[in-house]
């Protein structure tokens, strides 16, 4: 196990599998030298998500460290886990303890944010800053549209299966992007080769998502959080970011919070223009931004 740690920190890009927990591995990717950046993806995303940016991180000289969370990407899917964000967070805290890695600029997606947030007030000797990709203060690891969804969990595999899983995620990324060029078939392949590689598999663990409850809320403990937040959204209207509400509260709550947004980007920032991601690492990484 330490010889695949020595070699995935090395200045090349490495893979591998943390055990958190009996039954319970992360997939992780490291890849480069220098100041390290934690990709945490959404609950649809995976490290292929970030191929773009990530070598574009390491070209700029950081670490690039991408963890899927339980359930997600390559990481294990069991059927019985606790999938709530906490004990996700937690799970993130015990990979970068592993690899001892501190001090973590920390990039999330979506409800891949929410973990951030999470992990920024329960263990901040990780994480440095975080830097939330249209992700807001979910208190939940699923939406209530998600749990609707779930619902009819039992007969996607029945009626269509992989296909029918494929088709929704091409509506899915299109839907919410301004540039619709970077999604292929390849690229739908890609965001859906670990769902479909164990298809029953993924849909328990989904449906186990969707039954989640929090052993706490978040946004009270969002005042504790006292490392820089910056928030990226897409200008471009779409569905997927956070509502003006939940953006109002992290602006109330965190002690040192900003918002910008990219011209013409939908929901998937990293993936239309990663380079708005970089640019805004390093002027987190510069300490150019931001002030309380």
């Amino acid at each position: 196990m330490w010889m695949l740690l020595l070699c995935a920190l090395a200045d090349t890009t490495g893979e591998l599998r943390v055990s958190v927990a009996p039954a319970e591995s992360l997939s992780v990717t490291v890849a480069g030298q220098g100041t390290p950046v934690v990709l945490i993806p959404g609950l649809f995303g995976s490290a292929f998500a970030y191929r773009t940016l990530v070598p574009q991180l390491t070209a700029a000289g950081y670490q690039a460290i991408v963890i899927e969370p339980l359930g997600i990407g390559g990481s294990a899917r069991p059927a019985r886990a606790d999938y709530s964000l906490a004990a996700q967070a937690g799970r993130v805290a015990r990979v970068l303890d592993v690899l001892g890695v501190q001090g973590a600029i920390v990039v999330a997606h979506a409800v891949g944010a929410a973990i951030a947030y999470r992990l920024a007030y329960l263990r901040p000797d990780l994480v440095r800053a975080v830097l939330s990709l249209e992700g807001g203060p979910a208190e939940a690891a699923a939406t209530p549209g998600f749990r609707r969804a779930m619902k009819f969990a039992p007969w996607i595999k029945l009626f269509g299966g992989v296909r029918r899983v494929r088709n929704q995620i091409h509506h899915y990324l299109t839907a919410a992007s301004r540039d619709t060029g970077w999604v292929t078939e390849a690229t739908v392949a890609g965001y859906t080769a670990d769902a479909v590689r164990d298809l029953d598999a993924t849909l328990k663990a989904y449906l186990a998502m969707a039954a989640a409850r929090e052993p706490e809320a978040l946004r009270p403990h969002l005042g504790a959080i006292h490392c820089p937040v910056l928030l990226i959204v897409g200008a471009w209207p779409h569905a997927g970011g956070p509502p003006p509400r939940e953006v109002a509260v992290l602006a109330a709550a965190l002690p040192s919070f900003a918002v910008d947004s990219v011209p013409d980007v939908g929901h998937f920032v990293y993936e239309e223009r990663p380079d708005a991601v970089v640019a805004a690492v390093e002027r987190i990484a510069a300490d150019e931004w931001p002030t309380p």
